[in-house]
């Protein structure tokens, strides 16, 4: 099994940026693929923006060119880093990583963008 928690979460101002970071409970090495996902009321769960192991990205459209994601293997950790915030990008952000072909989900951050 595996553990994903979530942080850097918060209040930000429209146009404000943010990193989120997602730590397993392995090593990142043995986690193939990874990715964030957005959860807001009344809505289905959005991809937002996807990394594998080889670090190849791919993002939803909404937030291509404004976030990044990638995977830092020195600290065993992966990142969205996140700019030009928007209110449509406020919601949950959850971490989802791959392991042994079964899919483990964190329990999400807060991300609220007002001003």
């Amino acid at each position: 099994q595996v553990q994903l928690t979530e942080s850097g979460g918060g209040l930000v101002q429209p146009g404000g940026s943010l990193r989120l970071s997602c730590a397993p409970s392995r090593d990142i090495a043995v986690i193939s693929g990874m990715g964030w996902y957005r959860q807001t009321p009344g809505k289905q769960r959005e991809w937002i923006a996807s990394v594998v192991s080889g670090g190849a990205t791919n993002y939803a459209d909404s937030v291509r060119g404004r976030f990044r994601i990638y995977r830092h293997n020195a600290d065993s950790r992966m990142y969205l880093e996140m700019s030009n915030l928007q209110p449509e990008d406020a919601g949950v952000y959850l971490c989802k990583g791959t392991y042994r072909n079964r899919a483990y989900w964190g329990q999400g951050t807060q991300v609220t963008v007002s001003s």
